[in-house]
């Protein structure tokens, strides 16, 4: 099996290469090799590679510039995805893709399930609920897996600027009153794979997704708030800076964020037999990497 991964030097692809290589021949580019801005060069990337499975790993992720960038977001979170999805229906390929819980407005009091109506706030959440529906209206084998606050110890993320900015300040203000679950891309990744090695041998790869196509929510267990992350974050990893608590309306952002993004797992562990760690145990996991 011949895995094509985009966004190779990214945060999730980082991971995903790692857990994925067991399973097949990986291929791994990074933007400068496959730059989903432009299409028409990816399209003859792919014709040359003849992947049996694309995992879109790619995103544009920068939620506040999106505001001043929506057609830059689109571009890479609506559009690239859409035609990644026309070409794995046209060329007997699979598709897996990542997507968000910025797809809901964040006014529900428990966790989101798959089927929920989604009305995103942001122009980053509108991008990927965009990249969502050109997939799913395409009808290949595409698995979408929407997960939430996502972090390593690779690329920009919240874990990062946390261990950063601790060392450097005397006080970190973070908002308490957003609710998600800290997911780590090697749970992301780990589950990935997890899923692809449960396709019977006999079987190619874009027929047992085919069995499977849709959404799936898929974030490490259970949830916090932004301040009881970086709570736990300074706990493992002592730092100069205190934190003090704050509302969203004391820290005003371009892009609105969603006060409660927790998403329900069942059906992931319902269809496979998968459920992610709690999201304390992965950050354990992951910090305990690095020391």
């Amino acid at each position: 099996m011949k895995i094509l991964i985009t966004g190779a030097n990214g945060q999730l692809a980082t991971s995903l290469i790692a857990h994925l290589a067991p399973l097949g021949s990986v291929v791994a580019l990074t933007r400068q090799d496959f730059d989903l801005c432009h299409w028409e060069e990816c399209f003859a990337t792919l014709n040359k590679l003849q992947p049996d499975l694309i995992v879109n790993a790619a995103a544009y992720t920068a939620v506040d510039r999106a505001e001043n960038e929506r057609d830059l977001a689109f571009q890479i979170n609506a559009i690239a995805p859409t035609r990644l999805a026309q070409y794995c229906h046209n060329n007997h390929c699979a598709l897996i893709h990542y997507s968000t819980d910025y797809v809901f407005n964040g006014q529900k009091n428990t966790p989101y399930l798959e089927q929920d109506p989604t009305e995103p706030i942001n122009i980053y959440g509108q991008s990927k609920r965009q990249g969502e529906i050109g997939i799913l209206e395409s009808n290949c084998a595409a698995l979408i897996f929407r997960t939430s606050w996502v972090y390593s110890l690779v690329g920009h993320n919240f874990l990062k600027t946390m261990l950063k900015l601790g060392m450097e300040r005397d006080e970190l203000r973070i908002i308490d009153d957003q609710r998600g679950s800290p997911t780590s891309t090697e749970s992301i990744a780990r589950a990935t794979a997890l899923i692809l090695s449960k396709k019977p041998t006999h079987l190619p790869i874009v027929d047992y997704l085919a069995q499977y196509r849709g959404i799936y929510h898929m974030t490490n267990q259970s949830d916090t708030t932004w301040y009881g992350f970086a709570q736990a974050i300074f706990a493992l990893r002592p730092a100069r800076a205190q934190l003090t608590a704050i509302s969203t309306e004391q820290y005003p952002t371009p892009a609105k964020r969603p006060a409660m993004s927790c998403l329900d797992n069942s059906k992931l562990k319902q269809t496979f037999d998968i459920t992610l760690p709690h999201w304390h145990d992965a950050l354990i996991a992951c910090l305990t990497q690095s020391s």
